[in-house]
């Protein structure tokens, strides 16, 4: 029998067939209604057991029951068969690959068919696309973004084109050969502190911000920073997760995905969650943890609030906007002037569990812990990870060594990353010429 479960304010109907269990979504309605239903969902399965309807090829029995066994046609098949504008092709594509690819590969594909869409408009057909319309949008764009940025995007809408081809939506290639995009000034070398101050009189912010985007920290400085990081945190996670990604080379992205679990303190190893390296495979790297690094994490994981994720917040957090004890707390202009007033509306919140941190999350309390110090210059928790590996380079250690750490996997990753520090280098030169 189909059966009913209910989840917040939403009914969900759940059936078997051929020995699988299959569900669907039934809505917020009344109980009455999601028993009938579930009621007419069984009864669908049952003509289906007696051969009395036909599951059609390529159709998800759950669409098929959910939809009284009269389920639309998939998007794309119905775009065959009819004009295809841009905007449809773009949200086609997205659609059908909501589970192949992870939420923020989407949201960045999205960000960048939306683009392409304000260029040439919603109602564009694709089918008459020419270069002259993906120049069009290379130029509108190139003032304000980088050409690199220009160029992902499409990248993106060519990616989306080849996906429409295999569905004969579209024919032939997408026009992007022959694009001319603005010349771009190679990125500055990454440098040390000391020498980026030595370059930082006469110049506009501007530059002084692409400057501070390279910056590198040598070991001494690393570890002073730590320093900083360990007086000023104001949560127990933030220290440990700012020294996994200096002593571990790991990226934020990386860090929230970590898990407790992907500690071993035995072994002195940190397993590391990738994604991207290998097409459609979410993969994995290890790392050695440093003596430091480890008694760090042993003393973090002794006082860790719980939960699978190895940098959480505690459950309750005081002035959270996601986890403060309550909530409906008005601001600005809103507020009212009383005591009374201003509780009116206050409520007790539903405990929200051990929440994952989000990136936003760890980028804005990396941020608030290092604001007001010397080290404000710093642009992110990605420069202790290109830092982690210039310490590397410069003690000598083996490529295929730092290549296993960091997951790098190209020569331009090698070179962009792999710098070694002056007073290496002048020591190298001195070898060889005194």
């Amino acid at each position: 029998m189909a059966s009913l479960q209910k989840k917040g304010n939403c009914w969900y109907c759940q059936f078997y067939w051929r020995r699988r269990r299959h569900t669907f979504s039934v809505g917020r309605v009344t109980p009455a209604q999601a028993e009938a239903r579930a009621s007419r969902a069984q009864e669908i399965v049952d003509l289906l057991e007696r051969g009395v309807l036909k599951l059609p090829d390529g159709v998800d029995v759950a669409a098929f029951v959910r939809h009284d066994g009269q389920p639309p046609a998939p998007l794309a098949r119905q775009m065959a068969s009819q004009t295809l504008t841009l905007a449809e092709l773009r949200d086609a594509y997205l659609s059908a690959h909501g589970a192949a690819h992870e939420a923020k590969s989407l949201y960045t594909a999205r960000i960048h068919l939306d683009h392409v869409v304000e260029t040439l408009g919603a109602k564009f057909d694709p089918r008459t696309t020419e270069l002259a319309d993906l120049q069009r949008h290379v130029d509108r764009r190139c003032p304000g973004v980088s050409p690199v940025t220009a160029a992902k995007e499409l990248s993106t809408l060519r990616t989306a084109w080849n996906w429409g081809v295999r569905l004969k939506l579209l024919s032939g290639t997408c026009p992007v050969k022959g694009l001319v995009y603005p010349k771009v000034d190679e990125k500055p070398p990454f440098q040390t502190r000391s020498e980026i101050e030595r370059q930082l009189d006469g110049l506009d912010d501007t530059r002084r911000d692409e400057l501070w985007d390279a910056l590198d920290l040598t070991l001494p400085e690393i570890e002073a920073f730590l320093g900083v990081v360990r007086s000023g945190a104001a949560h127990p996670w933030i220290f440990p997760l700012v020294a996994t990604a200096a002593h571990a080379g790991l990226r934020r992205s990386e860090l929230v995905r970590a898990r407790k679990a992907d500690v071993d303190l035995d072994a002195l190893v940190l397993t590391v969650r990738e994604r991207k390296r290998i097409k459609g495979k979410r993969t994995t790297r290890r790392v050695s943890l440093s003596t430091a690094l480890a008694g760090i994490l042993e003393g973090w994981l002794a006082e860790h609030p719980g939960g699978p994720s190895l940098f959480a917040h505690a459950e309750e957090v005081a002035r959270s906007k996601k986890r403060s004890r309550t909530t409906g707390h008005a601001t600005g202009d809103a507020r009212p002037s009383s005591l009374k007033g201003r509780l009116e509306g206050v409520t007790e919140r539903a405990r929200p569990g051990i929440l994952p941190l989000t990136e936003h999350e760890v980028s804005d309390h990396f941020r608030r812990t290092i604001t007001g110090t010397a080290w404000s210059i710093m642009p992110g928790l990605h420069c202790l990870r290109h830092s982690f590996i210039s310490a590397c380079a410069s003690k000598g250690l083996d490529q295929r060594i730092i290549d296993e750490w960091v997951g790098h996997q190209t020569d331009e990753q090698r070179r962009r990353y792999r710098h070694l520090y002056p007073s290496v280098q002048r020591e190298a030169m001195k070898s060889v010429f005194g």
